[in-house]
């Protein structure tokens, strides 16, 4: 299984390697299991190697990070020939804000078809951040700490399982985006997927106009 995922800072590798631990060694079948691999984006990994993917990124500014959404744009049509899960790390705070699913999560699903995608909460720490990093955090009030509830990797993990059979070759079809085909139409088509841009007001707190920027 490909863990595939994109993380500026570390906190949303980290878990993706929880979760690819969680899952290594899960019986999918008569003698077999789940061997799961942490592969970052930005190596290139080729999903069609492998029975099944997780796919993950940090957040940031309300969105995927780009290398997450150039590969999930490249692969597309392998990701939705097979078991797909997402997901997002990046609400902050206790309880985490924003708990909203990213902006680009209904773009990715209609996309990929996946068969499922979670929100985790992620870490803010200052001395991980550039400084204009840091300055953004502090005019923001973002609170600051790591507020990963690691009671939910192995929680949503385990959810994933309850069927098995959902491990055994390919998924079930989901049909292809309608396009037009031919040389013109070729040339004409975008280089690369169109995400939805952020509204910037959102991430404003409206009772306390306080910030909270997911920082993972």
């Amino acid at each position: 299984m490909l863990v595939a995922v994109a993380s500026r800072h570390g906190s949303t590798r980290e878990i993706a390697s929880a979760l690819a631990r969680g899952l290594t060694g899960e019986p999918v079948g008569p003698g077999e299991e789940v061997v799961s691999s942490v592969i970052p984006v930005e190596s290139r990994p080729e999903p069609a190697g492998y029975h099944a993917v997780v796919l993950g990124s940090a957040v940031y500014g309300g969105c995927w990070l780009p290398a997450a959404r150039e590969f999930a744009a490249a692969h597309a049509a392998t990701l939705r020939s097979r078991p797909l899960w997402l997901f997002s790390s990046g609400p902050i705070g206790s309880p985490p804000f924003p708990d909203a699913e990213p902006y680009d999560a209904a773009t990715l699903r209609d996309l990929l078809g996946p068969r499922g995608h979670r929100v985790l909460p992620g870490r803010l720490e200052p001395r991980l951040l550039t400084f204009a990093e840091r300055a953004m955090a502090t005019a923001m009030r973002a609170p600051v700490g790591d507020f990963r509830d690691w009671a939910l990797v192995p929680c949503w993990q385990n959810s994933r399982h309850h069927n098995r059979r959902t491990w055994q070759g390919p998924r079930h079809a989901v049909p292809e985006p309608s396009t037009p085909t031919g040389p013109a139409a070729r040339a004409a088509r975008p280089s690369s997927l169109s995400f939805p841009h952020p509204r910037r007001h959102s991430w404003k707190a409206r009772d306390d106009n306080r910030v909270r920027a997911a920082q993972p």
